[in-house]
Order: C-alpha cells, then sequence, then structure tokens
C-alpha cells in the first residue's frame, strides 16, 4: 500500500493538534479519535505523569477512548486534558452516559520546566487551542506543541560544559500491501541519547565540549533531577484490536523506544505509550503490528531530534 504521508495522520479517522508557547517554551499536542478507537497504554518509566491510564487497562469498563493529549508542563500539564474534553463535549464527542456524553481523554506529561518559564504551561485553554487546530494533514514535527521545550541527555543539568540537545516531537508510519497501517507520534525528552538504531550512531544526547558522552557509563556519578525526563508518545493504527491487544502493541513498542533511546526507562524517566486501533481494518495479528510499532516509535525517535531545533 502506497502511502503519501508518512505520519500518524495516515490513520483514517485519526487527527493531530497542537498548541505551542514559543515564548515559555511549552505546548500540547492531541490526538483526536472523534469516531472512538479502542485504546490500551504501557507505562514502563519510573516517574510517569498520566491521567485516566486506569481506564483504559484491560479488564475495564472503558474500551475506547476519544483523545490522547501529550503535553508539556510535568504535572501541571495535566490541566490541558480538561479543554480536550471541553472541546469534544461540545461536538458530542464521548462515551453515552444518561443523557450526557462523557470523552475519554487519558493524556501524559513530559517535564519542560527547566528551559522555558516554568511559571508557565499548558492549561485548559491550550488544549482546546490543539483542537481547534487539529487536522489530518501530515504531522507537524520538530519543536512544536508538547515537544516545545522537550531536551535530550538531561545529566548534571547546569553543570559547566553539559548542553543537553534539543528534543522534539515525531511521527512516523509503515504499511503493507494488505492495507495494515502502523503509525507513530512520539515527544522526545529523555535522559538517555538518541541512536540512530540503523547506524549507532548518537544523534542527540548530552555532549561536553561539543561531543556526545555515553550517558550509560555517566550515571553512577551524574546528578539527576528526579522526574525531568521522560518519552511519551501514541501507536495508531487501522487495525481491529481488543483492548488487551492494544495493550500488547503499546508494551511490544518500547521496544522500539529501547532501540532509539539509550538508557531508557531508568528510574528518572517516565515513559509512556499508548495504542489507538480505529478497526477499519480487519487485521488482528498482533505480532505484526507490534513489530511495526516498535519500527515506528523508534524512527518517529530519530525523526523528532533531527527536526528540533534549540531550546
Amino acid at each position: 500500500m502506497q502511502l503519501t504521508n508518512h505520519t500518524l495522520t495516515a490513520i483514517e479517522g485519526i487527527q493531530v493538534g497542537h498548541a505551542t508557547d514559543v515564548t515559555a517554551k511549552t505546548g500540547c499536542t492531541v490526538i483526536l479519535a472523534p469516531e472512538g478507537a479502542t485504546a490500551g497504554v504501557d507505562v514502563r518509566g519510573a516517574a510517569p505523569g498520566t491521567r485516566e491510564t486506569e481506564a483504559i487497562r484491560p479488564g475495564r469498563l472503558i474500551q475506547k477512548a476519544h483523545a490522547i493529549l501529550l503535553t508539556g508542563g510535568s504535572a501541571f500539564g495535566l490541566d490541558a486534558a480538561s479543554g480536550v474534553v471541553q472541546y469534544l463535549e461540545e461536538n458530542g464527542i464521548g462515551l453515552p452516559v444518561g443523557p450526557v456524553r462523557v470523552p475519554i481523554v487519558p493524556a501524559a506529561v513530559i517535564f519542560d520546566l527547566h528551559v522555558g518559564d516554568a511559571k508557565v504551561r499548558p492549561g485548559k485553554e491550550m488544549g482546546y487551542q490543539a483542537c481547534q487546530n487539529a487536522s489530518t494533514e501530515p504531522v507537524a514535527m520538530g519543536t512544536i506543541g508538547a515537544g516545545t521545550g522537550a531536551t535530550v541527555g538531561n545529566l548534571d543539568i547546569g553543570a559547566p560544559g553539559v548542553i543537553p540537545s534539543p528534543g522534539g516531537l515525531g511521527s512516523a508510519c509503515k504499511s503493507l500491501k494488505s492495507g495494515l497501517i502502523v503509525a507513530a507520534i512520539t515527544v522526545v525528552n529523555a535522559l538517555g541519547n538518541v541512536v540512530n538504531p540503523t547506524t549507532g550512531e548518537i544523534v542527540a544526547g548530552r555532549k561536553i565540549n561539543d561531543t556526545y558522552i555515553d550517558i550509560t557509563e555517566s550515571l553512577l556519578d551524574a546528578d539527576i533531577v528526579p522526574g525531568t525526563n521522560t518519552t511519551i508518545g501514541v501507536i495508531a493504527t487501522n487495525a481491529t484490536l481488543t483492548v488487551a491487544e492494544a495493550t500488547r502493541v503499546a508494551e511490544m513498542a518500547h521496544d522500539g523506544l529501547a532501540r532509539a533511546i539509550r538508557p531508557s526507562h531508568t528510574m528518572f524517566d517516565g515513559d509512556t505509550l499508548f495504542t489507538l486501533a480505529t478497526g477499519k481494518h480487519n487485521s488482528s495479528n498482533v505480532n505484526t503490528i507490534g513489530i511495526l510499532a516498535a519500527e515506528v516509535v523508534s524512527e518517529s525517535i530519530v525523526n523528532a531530534v533531527s527536526a528540533a531545533y534549540g531550546t
């Protein structure tokens, strides 16, 4: 299957919108699924900031989400989800509960308070704005939306000569002749270095005197601020999945995160990946979907830092 759009919005029924504060160096990104999409989540990092992840676990009542919010602002930024909920309610989108519809909007945050104005964080108005900006156009990447204040190689922040690389937001997509499509969008704000999985080359991370340093070797002596790192993202597919299967895809997709970010899933990262399955294709081969998910996650991470500019 030939695609002209190689980002998350190649999935029919998925829209992406950004809201960006260039001055304060923060923002948020919303992934809308107005018709609802089967949702799953896997949290691997030990310092996550999330909302409504328990609602979409296997065995829960909720089967579908109507949007996923990725946002800056640390725990404060979760307020932006209220704007997404408001937008969806105004448009009649949500889980029918008696006379109302309740939008299901899981969310995850990155810590970007150390790069811009720490007193300015995404809130309800910015979440609403991201929804207004949502479209099916190819996803804009780099220093935008939730990736605006993202950095990579956040070790020894503030130490003389230590400079983290810009992080950012990236997307990637793969398709098969059968019509199956799997895509990812990630916000890269990692403790570890970003590595091109194909070449093993460090493409973003911790620099000392303009030279990338192996962070794994530096961890023993590093002064790390807890909770200041996280890579978050969404895998979307047109496949037909159950909640348990969508969760398994999110789990498998973390392999792609680990290939591209070294180290990953540390005590100082909040690495979280969601899955959205629209059910517009009859494939339910979890192995194939999970393998492709890992590939697009790693590719989207490299795309994010490649498109980013200095914070």
